[in-house]
């Protein structure tokens, strides 16, 4: 990781009391004869790792491994019991749906309320107050109060609040999952305009897409205690194994699903037809899995998946999106996608595949990471990032190199 870091935490652990029975009163304490009934909860166990500045770093991790409550000891909200957590440059929030609102007030009044909470002045506020309701997309209903405001109309203004504070480091808990397709996708906007400029972002989540495909850097928690700490989609792997109760096998392969339908083989063929683990870029293939499904399944989704060896999802062409759902599979079989140009630029990547439901709620068979492959030079040339665009190139006003120099 890098040698700045913006967060360090070295160290914490939080207890909480479980109240059994509780006393409501003294006189209540007396007609019992004995003090309230509890015990203790330890939410964080010596819990240590560094964010490293600029960065946008994930906690992920089942209910109840201490995502949010470490999150809250960041922020400052709560205080451990044990261990320091530092924090360097301007910190902003959004932990909990409304934090920071009052009902009984407008969205204009609680954009100023919210605002003073996180360190604005009035006149930086009234300076950016219609960026703020511009990005919540609240205009009409500003001077509504806002207990009459939808979960995701409270989400949409206290997020755009929170970055319009111009954080140095900026804390996100999972109420973002409440917002619209829309929202989500100016979220997402935001955060690549944040990262760009060089700030820290801590983000809370169940979900292992957003943490490969938004994170630099992630920890998972299990039951408040550091389980792995790492890039992104290393730790994203190990949280997929952990919750399917497949842990990841000596050749890096992750696999889940009920086992209903199984993937028994997955290969990358070449333009010959020919099995291979090494293709060029612009070269035709086909990925190619045989299935095995003991009873009818009715729709599956068939897909496959190609990923980055840091875990960032790059293309997943799947059935469904395309309209060739079979009606039934029942037996053995196998299923091709063939791609005329494959568009990937010289480097290492991951082809796994998946069966679900048409739904894609119920996973079937899920086997990620069973194919690794390389790609050498091909045409177009291109050097960096994951995909290759070929185009034509055109300059006026330039001078032009000689003929055949």
């Amino acid at each position: 990781m890098s040698t700045s870091s913006a967060i360090s935490v070295e160290g914490v652990s939080k207890h909480f009391r479980l109240f059994h029975e509780r006393n409501q009163s003294l006189k209540a304490m007396l007609m019992r004869g004995r003090r309230s009934s509890y015990e203790d909860f330890l939410a964080l166990d010596a819990v240590d790792f560094e964010v490293p500045e600029g960065s946008t770093f994930g906690l992920i991790g089942e209910n109840g491994s201490g995502k949010s409550t470490l999150l809250k000891c960041i922020a400052k909200i709560l205080y451990p019991d044990t261990g320091t957590i530092t924090t360097r440059g301007r910190m902003s929030a959004l932990l909990e749906l409304g934090a920071g609102f009052h009902p009984e007030l407008s969205g204009r009044e609680n954009v100023f309320l919210n605002g003073s909470i996180l360190g604005m002045s009035k006149r930086e506020l009234s300076r950016k107050f219609d960026d703020i309701v511009g990005f919540a997309g609240l205009e009409r209903f500003i001077d509504t109060p806002v207990k009459n405001y939808s979960s995701g109309m409270y989400v949409r203004l206290g997020f755009s609040v929170a970055i319009n504070v111009d954080p140095d480091i900026l804390l996100v808990d999972e109420v973002l999952a409440v917002g619209d397709e829309s929202f989500q996708r100016r979220c997402t906007e935001k955060f690549g305009e944040l990262r760009a400029g060089g700030k820290t972002i801590v983000l809370v989540t169940h979900s292992a897409t957003a943490v490969r495909n938004l994170c630099d850097w992630a920890v998972m928690l299990e039951h408040g205690k550091v389980m792995q700490v790492g890039p992104a989609g290393a730790v994203v792997d190990e949280y997929m194994g952990s919750v399917s109760g497949s842990p990841q096998d000596q050749s890096g392969e992750i696999r889940w699903g009920t086992g209903e339908a199984c993937i028994e083989d997955l290969e990358l063929l070449d333009t010959t037809g020919v099995a291979t683990s090494r293709i060029r870029t612009g070269d035709s293939a086909t990925f190619k899995l045989r299935y095995e499904s003991p009873d009818p399944i009715d729709k599956p989704v068939f897909a496959f998946g190609i990923f980055s060896l840091e875990g960032i999802h790059l293309a997943d062409p799947n059935m469904r999106d395309q309209h060739v759902v079979p009606e039934r599979i029942h037996g053995t079989g196998t299923v091709t996608f063939a791609v005329d140009r494959l568009l990937l630029v010289p480097g290492s990547y991951i082809l796994s595949a998946s069966i679900t439901d048409y739904g894609g709620g119920h996973h079937y068979d899920v086997r990620y990471g069973l194919v690794h492959f390389d790609v050498d030079v091909g045409e177009p040339r291109e050097s960096v990032g994951f995909l290759s665009l070929p185009g034509r190139w055109h300059m006026d006003g330039a001078e032009q190199p000689p003929v055949g120099g």
